[in-house]
């Protein structure tokens, strides 16, 4: 009897505490720990003891709802002799409810199955390992979003996971340390960003996995001829035509001089043939360097982050192709303007600091063109080039819109008319002010198709189908060979 009335006063004492904290307050955790430590003493604070409350209980859900009928009674029955007392049961019904109104039980339930008898002890060590199993995996998405490592207890994943995960885990931690001393990363607060030189870094080692699959003659077919003075020198040779700019090749020049007298002089006889001068230079012996014309330009690169984009496995090649056209535009052509927009049913522009973070919107539906390809027309009406172009990355048709006046975009999938009609509307405005519009298609739907060639009617961009893992191919050397053009 004593024990009994211990436990319906702890059970009493429990609840005024927990409507005490619903009702704004902080009661004393600490006293109630000294009072009841059978019931708290291996709690933290209050939350922790109403977590483990609520796995206890949740526990005993699953388990329950795992039994067949005739266990479900002779369990009813066993339970019902422990605690027959009506003020107990009173207190504990009070409980559930209190803590189902503060911590739903739903996340720590699993329901077991299969032919394997198991005693209730076993059934409840294998359902608090289960509930371990779920805090661990909470744990982790909390440190995978913090991107703080140190919350995870190395004895606890070893113990749920087994020895290799802890080794990846101590991997990781020392993974983090590298990079932290190689000035890749650095502490912000309590998560970690990438500093300006990992940014570069990663851009880098983009540019360098695309170029590395390039054939030598990948830059050689899409050069346009035209004669012209300017430009820069290359280190293609021709004979001198009156108008090219006069980057003479000496040697070259010298040597042709000399294999044509050569043959002149065993065209002559005697004396006349020794009177000639060693080297006599005609016109037709001049080699010149070529030049190529190296534009300035302004490029906005639209970037598809639907959630379409990572079920097809296209995301990671659109994120690398970006990645990688900074890191070109910086090193390369600095004089370039670059802007990058990543766009679904809304469309922002982003930073190059954002690219490593840059993921795919999976709570937004729709495939909003028509503000991505207002909101770069807007950014590139900032550069003062000719030569502007919009590079668009999509698997997708259009399925979302803005009406005139409405904030909120308007999605529907099958697209209907209306989108395409006003997405194209904007495709009207970037063509006439001289922005031209290359899509890189990553599927060949029929939406998608048919939207592209009648864009195509309206603006003079050119449009590729590419597979995801020659994406950024595709991109970089049309980007390259349409930034250099031969004038002589």
């Amino acid at each position: 009897p004593e024990q009994l009335e211990r436990t319906r006063q702890m059970i009493r004492d429990l609840n005024r505490a927990l409507r005490e904290r619903m009702e704004g307050g902080e009661p004393d955790f600490e006293a109630f720990q000294r009072q009841y430590p059978e019931l708290a003493g291996g709690a933290k604070d209050w939350d922790d003891l109403m977590r483990q409350l609520a796995q206890g209980m949740a526990a005993m859900r699953s388990l329950w709802q795992s039994m067949s009928a005739d266990m479900r009674n002779q369990l009813d029955e066993l339970l019902g002799a422990a605690f027959n007392d009506p003020g107990l049961q009173a207190a504990m019904n009070e409980l559930a409810e209190t803590l189902g109104e503060l911590m739903p039980a739903d996340a720590y339930e699993h329901r077991l199955s299969g032919d394997e008898p198991l005693t209730l002890a076993e059934a409840l060590g294998l359902m608090d390992q289960m509930n371990q199993l779920s805090d661990m995996e909470d744990i982790v998405r909390t440190a995978r979003s913090s991107e703080d490592l140190a919350s995870l207890d190395r004895d606890q994943v070893e113990r749920l996971a087994g020895p290799s995960a802890r080794q990846s885990l101590d991997e990781l931690r020392h993974m983090t340390e590298l990079l932290e001393e190689a000035g890749l990363i650095r502490k912000d607060g309590e998560r970690y960003e990438l500093t300006p030189r990992g940014i570069r870094r990663i851009g880098q080692r983009s540019l360098e996995e695309i170029f590395t699959t390039l054939k030598k003659d990948a830059f050689g077919g899409h050069r346009a001829k035209a004669r012209g003075r300017g430009g820069d020198p290359t280190d293609e040779l021709k004979t001198y035509e009156f108008g090219d700019p006069f980057l003479l090749d000496l040697p070259g020049t010298v040597r042709n001089a000399v294999i044509r007298g050569a043959g002149e002089d065993r065209a002559e006889q005697g004396a006349r043939a020794a009177r000639r001068v060693p080297v006599k230079l005609a016109a037709a012996d001049f080699d010149v360097y070529r030049t190529e014309l190296v534009t300035q330009s302004a490029t906005a690169i639209l970037v598809d982050v639907s959630r379409s984009m990572l079920f097809r496995g296209c995301f990671l090649a659109a994120k690398k192709v970006t990645l990688a056209l900074d890191s070109l535009i910086r090193s390369t052509f600095p004089k370039d303007d670059l802007y990058i927009v990543g766009f679904s049913a809304y469309a922002s522009q982003l930073k190059p600091t954002d690219l490593p973070r840059l993921t795919w919107n999976e709570y937004v539906y729709g495939t909003n063109m028509q503000h991505a390809f207002e909101t770069a027309r807007t950014l590139l009406s900032r550069s003062r080039g000719k030569n502007k172009q919009i590079i668009l990355i999509t698997d997708g048709e259009p399925t979302a819109h803005f009406e005139p006046g409405n904030p909120i975009p308007r999605f529907s999938y099958p697209p209907t008319r209306r989108t395409f009609e006003e997405t194209l509307r904007e495709v009207v405005r970037c063509t006439r002010e001289g922005i031209t519009i290359n899509t890189f298609m990553l599927a060949r739907g029929h939406y998608l198709v048919d939207f592209v060639n009648q864009m195509s009617k309206i603006n003079n961009g050119r449009a590729f189908y590419v597979e995801p893992e020659h994406l950024g191919e595709y991109v970089l050397v049309d980007y390259v060979t349409h930034k250099r053009r031969r004038v002589a």
